[in-house]
């Protein structure tokens, strides 16, 4: 029997980039066996995509509420998103 898979997207506001916040949130996600990429957005935010069971997902969205050591996260927006495919298996950083 298939596992259901779910599926989150976050925006983490803050001093988030130019802190190893995505190569971090890659090394988390992939210890969690989570799918997904995390990458950097001209306004300053990091975007993450991740996709798994929904246990994994929770710890994946409790840990970007701190992130790595140097990073200082303001806000954190989470919205459930729609598994793809397309992303592929295991965790990159864009």
């Amino acid at each position: 029997m298939a596992r259901a898979v779910s599926a989150r997207r976050w925006l983490i506001e803050g001093r988030v980039q130019g802190v190893a916040f995505r190569a971090s949130t890659q090394a988390r996600a992939l210890a969690l066996g989570l799918d997904g990429y995390a990458c950097n957005l001209p306004d300053g935010c990091v975007e993450v995509i991740a996709q798994g069971d929904d246990a994994a997902l929770d710890r994946l969205a409790q840990w970007l509420r701190q992130g790595p050591p140097a990073a200082r996260v303001a806000g954190v927006q989470e919205a459930a998103a729609t598994a793809d495919a397309a992303i592929g298996s295991g965790f990159g950083v864009r």
